[in-house]
């Protein structure tokens, strides 16, 4: 009689960098979902049907694996803007900037949800406002370059910068759960807010309700 075969296993073997893109895919879902604090290092093994110390053995903790979820949307962000912007004219690369921000929170929703959220109590990682400020650092030089021609203080230029990363980034915050209207309408909404704003810049600010001093 010929003896019956062996039952194989229904889980699949991964090798170890296999096993690690699965346990980042699977943390980044639960950290979008349900925040960090919320997710547990159990439940991240449960889903990579795993034991806990699979989890340990390749991050370190909960902590070490958040933080290379975030360094890797922070790269995604920052590497598509700076790819984004090639156009010579500076209103087309304030375009093309603007554009970078919402093809990111459109391609990458989840890792936008776990950006915008504060990081854990002593992670070595980037808030969301560190990250929305080397965004700005990337785009800084072209209004720095405008305000020359236009015989304005450059030095003003990375504060400007910060204000219009912060406006677009706040937009799309709004627009990740409205998705109306369609993003290049979006786009275009916040350069014509952005640029007639900066068109009509003057040298000298001062405010009209405060008497100046």
């Amino acid at each position: 009689m010929t003896e019956p075969k062996p039952r194989r296993s229904g889980r699949i073997r991964m090798t170890s960098a296999e096993r690690r893109e699965q346990l980042i895919t699977i943390a980044r879902g639960l950290f979008a979902q349900k925040g960090y604090e919320a997710t547990s290092v159990e439940e991240i093994a449960a889903r990579a049907e795993v034991s806990k110390p699979v989890v340990y053995e390749h991050f370190g903790g909960k902590e070490g694996l958040y933080a290379v979820v975030v360094d890797r949307e922070v790269r995604a962000l920052l590497d598509g803007v700076t790819q984004s912007l090639t156009a010579g004219r500076a209103h087309e690369l304030v375009e093309q900037a603007a554009l970078a921000l919402l093809d990111y929170i459109e391609n990458n929703s989840d890792g936008f949800r776990i950006l915008v959220r504060d990081s854990p109590v002593g992670s070595s990682t980037g808030s969301f406002i560190s990250i929305l400020s080397d965004v700005a650092t990337r785009v800084e030089h072209i209004l720095a370059e405008n305000f020359k021609r236009r015989g304005l203080d450059p030095k003003n230029a990375p504060m400007y910068a910060q204000m219009l990363v912060g406006m677009v980034a706040l937009t799309g915050q709004w627009w990740l759960d409205a998705r109306k209207p369609k993003k290049p309408d979006v786009a275009a909404h916040l350069v014509n807010l952005a640029w007639n704003g900066l068109s009509g810049l003057e040298a000298k600010p001062t405010l009209a309700t405060r008497p100046h001093k």
